[in-house]
């Protein structure tokens, strides 16, 4: 496909959809000219990763087009399921062995050079990644800050293994947008946590500053003072379960890098 935005947000939504969408539809949903998404879908359609449908007409007039991404393998899922079963025996080593190999899949990646100098950019290098794999990313402003920003991800591709396998999908995908932002730089600046479905069919994705302690020791030696390093008690160590959004991140997932996405409350 040819490296066109409009055209990969398009295709995320078609795969993300549960029936057949037309280009009126399609239009509302990206707040694109629907000219400009009929083009876009000709040529989705020319590509073979779209497949139209006639649909019936709103009133009178005639039939409608919608368009439905076309299946990109056969068994994938299945595929997919059958590797989360076998990648450890709990939910801390799946979620472990899963952000890991999401790392190992950002090492891999041809990423260019996008240095992360502010949060910003931060957040820009993400959206791009997970605009490539299929996820129709979008900037969420609420709540807002200097020290956090959102990213909805509308379209997962892997949603329905992620209802039964969420530290397996949402831990590789951790792991794959923290490698990515440290490799342009972010180390130690930038922590990435994921809240699985805060919406039926909606991801969200936050990226927060932080400040190593080497950079603390830093600042303070610069002052002329001594951080203080004090012993973690009983009460401190129950805050490190705590992610800065509120709910508790379920023991099973404690301890280690499962710690940076959320389940939601529902059992899935």
């Amino acid at each position: 496909m040819s490296d066109s935005w409009p055209r990969r947000r398009l295709l995320a939504i078609l795969r993300g959809a549960t029936e057949p969408l037309d280009a009126q539809e399609l239009a509302r949903i990206t707040g694109q000219h629907v000219t400009t998404v009929r083009f876009h879908l000709d040529v989705l359609t020319r590509e073979s990763l779209v497949r139209q449908f006639q649909q019936p007409p709103r009133g009178r007039g005639r039939p409608r087009i919608g368009y439905r991404a076309v299946q990109r393998s056969v068994g994938y899922q299945e595929l997919a399921q059958v590797l989360a079963d076998h990648l450890g025996p709990d939910p801390l080593s799946r979620s472990a062995a899963a952000i890991e190999a999401g790392r190992a899949w950002g090492r891999r990646m041809d990423i260019g050079s996008h240095q992360v100098e502010t949060l910003a950019d931060a957040r820009d290098i993400t959206m791009s990644l997970m605009s490539e794999l299929g996820f129709a990313p979008e900037k969420d402003p609420v709540g807002e800050t200097d020290e956090h920003v959102g990213i909805n991800l509308t379209a997962c591709p892997l949603r329905e293994l992620a209802r039964s396998h969420a530290e397996v999908v949402c831990g590789v995908h951790v792991g794959l947008m923290r490698e990515v932002l440290e490799r342009n730089g972010a180390r130690g600046r930038v922590e990435v946590r994921l809240h699985p479905f805060t919406e039926p069919e909606l991801c969200h994705a936050r990226l927060e500053l932080t400040l190593g302690a080497e950079a603390v020791e830093h600042a303070a030696e610069e002052h002329g003072e001594r951080p203080a390093r004090p012993a973690i008690g009983a009460d401190q160590a129950a805050q490190r379960t705590i992610t800065p959004s509120g709910p508790r991140v379920p023991p099973q997932l404690r301890d280690t890098d499962a710690d940076v996405f959320e389940q939601p409350a529902q059992q899935w």
